[in-house]
Protein backbone atom coordinates (compact mmCIF):
# COMPACT_ATOMS: atom_id res chain seq x y z
CA UNK A 1 0.00 0.00 0.00
CA UNK A 2 1.70 3.45 -0.82
CA UNK A 3 0.77 6.07 1.88
CA UNK A 4 2.42 8.92 -0.52
CA UNK A 5 -0.89 8.95 -2.09
CA UNK A 6 -2.38 10.75 0.71
CA UNK A 7 -2.86 14.47 1.23
CA UNK A 8 -2.26 15.37 5.14
CA UNK A 9 -3.97 18.28 4.75
CA UNK A 10 -7.13 16.82 2.96
CA UNK A 11 -6.66 14.04 5.37
CA UNK A 12 -6.40 15.96 8.73
CA UNK A 13 -9.46 18.85 6.75
CA UNK A 14 -11.29 15.09 6.43
CA UNK A 15 -10.88 13.80 9.82
CA UNK A 16 -12.37 16.84 11.43
CA UNK A 17 -15.52 16.82 9.19
CA UNK A 18 -15.79 12.98 10.11
CA UNK A 19 -15.36 13.91 14.12
CA UNK A 20 -18.15 16.64 14.17
CA UNK A 21 -20.95 14.03 15.39
CA UNK A 22 -18.58 12.40 17.88
CA UNK A 23 -18.05 15.64 19.18
CA UNK A 24 -21.43 16.94 19.20
CA UNK A 25 -22.26 13.66 21.03
CA UNK A 26 -19.16 13.64 23.53
CA UNK A 27 -20.24 17.49 24.42
CA UNK A 28 -23.70 16.05 25.68
CA UNK A 29 -22.98 13.67 27.41
CA UNK A 30 -20.11 15.62 29.34
CA UNK A 31 -22.90 17.50 30.27
CA UNK A 32 -24.95 14.63 31.37
CA UNK A 33 -22.00 12.84 33.05
CA UNK A 34 -21.57 15.61 35.50
CA UNK A 35 -24.75 15.55 36.38
CA UNK A 36 -23.97 11.68 38.07
CA UNK A 37 -26.13 9.77 34.97
CA UNK A 38 -24.43 7.20 33.15
CA UNK A 39 -25.91 7.32 30.03
CA UNK A 40 -24.98 4.17 27.87
CA UNK A 41 -27.72 4.91 25.10
CA UNK A 42 -25.82 7.62 23.30
CA UNK A 43 -25.29 5.63 20.42
CA UNK A 44 -28.95 4.63 20.01
CA UNK A 45 -29.69 8.28 20.65
CA UNK A 46 -26.94 9.42 17.86
CA UNK A 47 -28.25 6.40 15.46
CA UNK A 48 -32.08 7.70 15.51
CA UNK A 49 -30.85 11.16 15.20
CA UNK A 50 -29.20 10.20 11.92
CA UNK A 51 -31.44 8.70 10.49
CA UNK A 52 -34.42 11.14 11.38
CA UNK A 53 -31.53 13.95 9.97
CA UNK A 54 -30.82 12.45 6.79
CA UNK A 55 -34.59 11.42 6.26
CA UNK A 56 -35.76 14.67 6.51
CA UNK A 57 -32.72 16.39 4.54
CA UNK A 58 -33.85 13.86 1.39
CA UNK A 59 -37.20 14.82 1.67
CA UNK A 60 -36.86 18.41 2.19
CA UNK A 61 -34.11 19.30 0.28
CA UNK A 62 -32.39 21.22 3.43
CA UNK A 63 -29.76 20.00 4.98
CA UNK A 64 -29.97 22.25 7.74
CA UNK A 65 -33.70 21.30 8.62
CA UNK A 66 -32.62 18.11 8.37
CA UNK A 67 -29.66 18.94 11.36
CA UNK A 68 -32.42 20.14 13.80
CA UNK A 69 -35.06 17.48 12.92
CA UNK A 70 -31.65 15.10 13.97
CA UNK A 71 -31.56 17.07 16.90
CA UNK A 72 -35.10 16.57 18.02
CA UNK A 73 -34.87 13.00 17.20
CA UNK A 74 -31.94 12.07 19.37
CA UNK A 75 -33.80 14.28 21.98
CA UNK A 76 -37.09 11.79 21.92
CA UNK A 77 -34.96 8.93 22.65
CA UNK A 78 -33.11 10.99 25.33
CA UNK A 79 -36.30 11.68 27.19
CA UNK A 80 -37.08 8.78 26.93
CA UNK A 81 -33.76 7.70 28.62
CA UNK A 82 -34.88 10.58 31.07
CA UNK A 83 -38.14 9.41 32.20
CA UNK A 84 -36.63 5.55 32.80
CA UNK A 85 -34.08 6.20 34.75
CA UNK A 86 -34.97 9.45 36.74
CA UNK A 87 -39.20 8.73 37.03
CA UNK A 88 -39.22 5.14 36.80
CA UNK A 89 -35.92 4.81 38.52
CA UNK A 90 -34.81 1.70 36.30
CA UNK A 91 -31.23 0.97 36.30
CA UNK A 92 -29.36 3.47 34.22
CA UNK A 93 -26.87 0.42 32.34
CA UNK A 94 -29.91 -1.58 31.71
CA UNK A 95 -31.92 1.64 30.25
CA UNK A 96 -28.53 2.92 28.24
CA UNK A 97 -27.74 -0.45 26.86
CA UNK A 98 -31.58 -1.66 25.51
CA UNK A 99 -32.00 2.33 24.42
CA UNK A 100 -29.17 2.26 22.13
CA UNK A 101 -30.07 -1.91 20.77
CA UNK A 102 -33.54 -0.51 20.23
CA UNK A 103 -32.05 2.68 18.43
CA UNK A 104 -29.86 0.29 16.06
CA UNK A 105 -32.70 -1.78 15.23
CA UNK A 106 -35.34 0.94 14.54
CA UNK A 107 -32.96 3.10 12.37
CA UNK A 108 -32.15 0.09 10.32
CA UNK A 109 -35.74 -0.55 9.91
CA UNK A 110 -36.73 3.31 8.66
CA UNK A 111 -33.29 3.15 6.69
CA UNK A 112 -34.31 0.63 4.63
CA UNK A 113 -35.57 2.87 1.91
CA UNK A 114 -32.78 5.38 2.07
CA UNK A 115 -29.66 2.81 1.62
CA UNK A 116 -27.99 4.62 -1.75
CA UNK A 117 -29.08 7.64 -1.52
CA UNK A 118 -27.00 10.52 -1.35
CA UNK A 119 -28.85 13.67 1.08
CA UNK A 120 -27.66 17.56 -0.23
CA UNK A 121 -25.23 19.31 1.35
CA UNK A 122 -24.65 22.14 3.11
CA UNK A 123 -22.50 24.61 1.81
CA UNK A 124 -19.26 25.11 3.80
CA UNK A 125 -18.82 28.59 5.57
CA UNK A 126 -17.47 31.49 3.39
CA UNK A 127 -14.06 33.30 5.17
CA UNK A 128 -13.37 34.98 2.18
CA UNK A 129 -9.10 34.92 1.62
CA UNK A 130 -8.53 32.99 4.51
CA UNK A 131 -9.47 29.18 2.71
CA UNK A 132 -6.86 30.32 1.07
CA UNK A 133 -4.03 30.33 3.28
CA UNK A 134 -1.99 27.35 2.75
CA UNK A 135 -2.00 24.19 4.89
CA UNK A 136 -4.15 25.89 7.54
CA UNK A 137 -7.22 27.51 4.85
CA UNK A 138 -7.91 23.73 3.80
CA UNK A 139 -7.96 22.59 7.30
CA UNK A 140 -9.80 25.37 9.40
CA UNK A 141 -11.46 27.38 7.10
CA UNK A 142 -13.16 25.19 4.49
CA UNK A 143 -16.09 23.32 6.26
CA UNK A 144 -19.85 23.72 7.12
CA UNK A 145 -21.17 25.68 9.73
CA UNK A 146 -21.95 22.62 11.66
CA UNK A 147 -18.24 22.27 12.33
CA UNK A 148 -18.07 25.70 14.55
CA UNK A 149 -20.71 24.77 16.02
CA UNK A 150 -19.41 21.99 17.46
CA UNK A 151 -16.31 23.74 17.82
CA UNK A 152 -18.00 26.91 20.25
CA UNK A 153 -20.69 24.14 22.05
CA UNK A 154 -16.93 22.69 23.09
CA UNK A 155 -15.36 26.39 23.97
CA UNK A 156 -18.78 27.11 25.79
CA UNK A 157 -18.99 24.18 27.94
CA UNK A 158 -15.26 24.21 28.43
CA UNK A 159 -16.25 27.95 30.02
CA UNK A 160 -18.47 26.37 32.77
Amino acid sequence: MDLSVINPVLLIAALLSAATPILLAATGELVVERTGVLNLGVEGMMIIGAICGFAAAVETGSPLLGFVIAAAGGAVLSLLFAFLTQVALANQVAAGLALTLFGIGLSALLGQDYVGVKPPRMSDVDFGPFADIPVVGPILFSHDPILYFGIDLVAAEWAN
